[in-house]
């Protein structure tokens, strides 16, 4: 017997086990009311009327050849589901009490739900910033389990979590298929490729979903997104758009992000012109230094320019940045003061469920004044 033949009989027994009826309740997508997602487009979830949760992940990594099905089941559900002949990657009973996760981005949503204690394993602890869970990690109650790409299987399964929340940049990493040889449910979460500020934001509706915490997923991302539309707002009525450089040099190439970008929204959004914003790319561009001179030498702004936190540090590391009025200016900014214990950075774990404050700490420092009694979260200027 097939591995999916065998999961559907242990599905079929947990349920028999508990269910005290033998109505069936019809798996049928067109009876399913839709969960109401404005931004986001790499998921979607409908539901029937008996609880049941049909969730897509869609394009879960770039060129991914499906979209992953995944059936979600009420642990209250007092009728047996009948999924039909429709296949999924995996079925589960929500909310879920133990979860792994793979990706720093994914601590905050279950810190802003309350569900945070439901961590039970992750890899790479070094990268998690957040004071919260940092001190659930320093009193064992999560457990290091390697690198994504490298997971340590057998304290995974040890662990033995509902679901395992990982994520492929190619394709699904080897160590989940031995996760999944083992009956633990995994589930593919793609916000890292929203480009919209507040679609990734809008994942939250996803852990929303396993963790039983819909209506509070809702309320949170309305409060998001309605703080970012007014920060949005505020901005437009700057009378100047400064220009903006981003980005530093890799060995012998600049990275910069594409006019498409999550990076480059927020400035657009911010009322700054991005140098960069009529790219077509999504991700990041590969310039030479000189490219980048002819294009951004004199910018008002410098935004993000790598991991540096000091001007005699970019100073010793190229003296060509000097070249740059922004740097001559003090016109710098950088996250990579903004870190954890241990060393995380805090813009990449919480700014992707947190636009708001990105987009705030962009206009304190694009238009000095709008938001006096603001304090930047991420951004600080370089030192």
């Amino acid at each position: 017997m097939n591995r999916l033949g065998l999961l559907w009989i242990l599905i079929f027994i947990n349920f028999a086990c508990r269910f005290e009826s033998k109505q069936v309740a019809t798996f049928s997508e067109e009876l399913h009311t839709a969960i109401p997602l404005k931004y986001a487009t790499g998921f979607s979830a409908y539901k029937n009327n008996q609880g049941v949760t049909l969730l897509t992940i869609i394009n879960p990594w770039p060129e991914a050849s499906k979209d992953l099905r995944y059936a979600l089941i009420p642990k209250d559900l007092k009728v047996a589901p009948d999924l039909g002949s429709a296949r999924f990657e995996a079925v589960l009973t929500v909310p879920v009490d133990k979860v792994v996760l793979t990706s720093t981005t994914h601590i905050p949503a279950l810190e802003a739900l309350g569900q945070i204690h439901k961590l039970v394993g992750f890899p790479g602890l070094d990268y998690i910033s957040s004071e919260v869970t940092r001190e659930r990690i320093n009193q064992g109650y999560v457990t290091e389990l390697g690198a994504n790409e490298r997971l340590d299987t057998e304290k995974t399964i040890a662990l033995e979590p509902d679901v395992l929340i990982g994520f492929g940049v190619s394709g699904t990493p080897r160590s989940y298929q031995t996760i999944r040889t083992a009956n633990i449910p995994v589930i593919f979460n793609g916000d890292w490729m929203e480009q919209n500020p507040l679609g990734k934001a809008e994942w939250i509706k996803f852990f929303g979903l396993l963790l039983g915490r819909e209506a509070e997923a809702e309320i949170l991302f309305s409060e998001i997104e309605s703080a970012y539309t007014d920060a949005k707002n505020l901005a437009a009525k700057a009378k100047t758009m400064p220009t903006v450089l981003s980005g530093a040099l890799y060995r012998d190439f600049w990275y910069t992000p594409g006019g498409n970008s999550w990076g480059a929204q927020f400035l657009k959004d911010a009322h700054a012109k991005y140098l960069w914003e009529n790219t077509q790319e999504s991700g990041s561009l590969t310039l030479s230094l000189e490219a980048v001179l002819q294009q951004a030498e004199n910018a008002d702004v410098w935004i993000a320019p790598s991991k540096f936190i000091s001007y005699a540090e970019m100073k010793e590391s190229n003296p060509h940045y000097l070249q740059f009025e922004a740097f001559k200016n003090k016109k710098v900014f950088t996250y990579a003061t903004a870190k954890g214990p241990t060393g995380g950075y805090l813009y990449f774990e919480l700014g992707p469920a947190r636009p708001d404050w990105v987009l705030k700490d962009l206009i304190y420092y694009l238009h000095p004044g709008l938001l006096e009694d603001y304090e930047p979260i991420f951004f600080k200027p370089l030192r």
